[in-house]
């Protein structure tokens, strides 16, 4: 396992890098408020590739967004774009999980030349909301853009603390927990504190359509992969049964596991990768 770093033009983000370059290129996207630890568990599995596991702005040890920025999830589609472009790289197998997930899909249908083969844990395409909530949440998010400049951030004490509390927020085990945990936090003067960017818990201005998201999802040419995990999100397990004729060449997949089944349960799940991979 080896730290890198990709100096885009307006942030540098970090990551994890495992297996040689020059092998097949799997490039990995967390969930909201994971990191690039996540996939330690799964990237062990796959000893033939190589396997690039990015913390997404604002996450992990990538910078923030400037003060005068949001993270708007369109935003991150262009991070994934300018990313690859300075890597050059190509034939990518795309694997996202939950937040990640989407931004792999919004991806692979815009930048569908980029995109060998797309893998979904946790996650089917974009929320949504009907339009006529539009006003409504835009209100709603920038009441909440204000409303966290007033608030005095909240650091662990401990690192046993801080594991216990994402373990409870979670459905995690103890060692997936302190995986994400450890990656998001840095001691200074003596002290934890959290390195994400507490603006990702602000509301999202927009969300789109079901209408929209039929598009993109219809728009994406690669062959598919979503693995849900048993005891996963019951919306996603909705959102799959009624969107599941939008993707051209999809292959479904379940294994033991929840919302994380990634690290809980890395076997079964790299097992429902690599059958994919190797048709």
């Amino acid at each position: 396992m080896q730290s890198v770093e990709y100096q885009l033009n307006h942030l540098k983000l970090t990551g994890l890098r495992f297996g040689a370059q020059g092998k097949p290129l799997i490039l990995a996207l967390h969930g909201w408020l994971d990191n690039a630890a996540s996939f330690i568990p799964l990237a062990a599995h796959f000893p033939d590739y190589q396997f690039v596991a990015i913390d997404m702005a604002g996450h992990g040890e990538s910078q923030h967004r400037s003060l005068d920025a949001h993270y708007h999830l369109v935003d991150w589609v262009q991070d994934l774009h300018e990313l690859i472009c300075l890597n050059d790289w190509q034939d990518i197998i795309l694997l996202g999980h939950s937040l990640g997930g989407i931004v792999g899909s919004l991806y692979s249908a815009t930048f569908p030349e980029k995109v060998q083969k797309l893998i979904l844990l946790e996650s089917f395409g974009p929320l949504t909301e009907p339009e006529e909530t539009s006003v409504a949440q835009l209100r709603k998010s920038v009441d909440s853009r204000i409303a966290i400049q007033h608030k005095t951030a909240k650091h662990p004490e401990t690192l046993r603390q801080a594991v216990q509390a994402r373990k409870v927020a979670g459905d995690l085990s103890v060692d997936s927990a302190r995986l994400l945990v450890s990656r998001n936090l840095a001691e200074i003067d003596g002290k934890l504190q959290w390195r994400t960017d507490r603006r990702l818990r602000t509301i999202s201005s927009l969300r789109q359509t079901e209408a929209q998201a039929q598009s993109f999802l219809q728009a994406i040419e690669c062959p598919v992969l979503a693995v849900l995990g048993q005891e996963g999100f019951e919306k996603l397990k909705l959102n799959l049964q009624k969107r599941q004729s939008w993707v051209k060449k999809l292959t479904i997949a379940q294994t033991p596991g929840g919302h994380h089944l990634h690290m809980d349960y890395p076997f079964p799940v790299a097992q429902k990768i690599i059958d994919f991979l190797s048709v």
